[in-house]
């Protein structure tokens, strides 16, 4: 298995419209505002968040279940900025989708912008034939409220190809979060 190039992913994306919409460089600024950098990178991809967000409160006082998750558990926001409030997090989703090859696995890693400031990109990995968008979840550790800039990049996607095909992919088991579209919550 090795970790993938530019020029990789380029050519992943025409052949195989992995990733949709596709940014083949980096873009830093848009209509003179500094951005915080998304798009093709040496090694990787530098996905952007979306404008919909599901913040975290305990306002109902519910007990998190992954198994039997409440969806009173979240407020709804919609905007270019977030605001995640000390010591929670909030749900978010890619702009891109994603459509993985049988022969790939795709690791996500946080920016390091949002990283020095104490925001924690979380994403499992995305498996073989696995699509959609992505879920996006950010913990803030800090003990003030914390911003995500929606249409920015929040975080960089490794992709690691294998020699061969896995015996199983994730579409083969039927996979639960196939084709996701939107904020996707945890499914039992």
């Amino acid at each position: 298995m090795s970790i993938k190039s530019d020029r990789w992913i380029r050519r992943m994306v025409t052949s195989d419209q992995m990733i949709s919409p596709f940014e083949p460089g980096q873009v830093k600024e848009a209509d003179g505002r500094r951005l915080i950098s998304y798009g093709t990178s040496s090694y990787g991809y530098d996905v952007r968040c979306a404008d919909e967000f599901k913040v975290f409160t305990n306002i109902h006082s519910a007990t998190v279940d992954p198994k039997s998750f409440d969806e009173n558990s979240f407020v709804d926001v919609k905007g270019d900025v977030c605001v995640i409030p000390p010591n929670s997090f909030a749900l978010a989703r890619t702009i891109e989708y994603f459509r993985i090859p049988r022969t790939v696995l795709t690791v996500c890693l946080g920016k390091s912008t949002y990283a020095r400031c104490g925001i924690i990109v979380n994403v499992t990995p995305l498996e073989p034939e696995w699509e959609g968008h992505v879920t996006l979840e950010f913990s803030n550790t800090t003990t003030l409220p914390a911003k995500i800039y929606a249409n920015e990049g929040v975080a960089q996607m490794l992709f690691f190809e294998s020699d061969e095909p896995c015996e199983i992919s994730y579409r083969d088991r039927g996979g639960k979060y196939q084709g996701q579209q939107g904020v996707t919550l945890p499914r039992a």
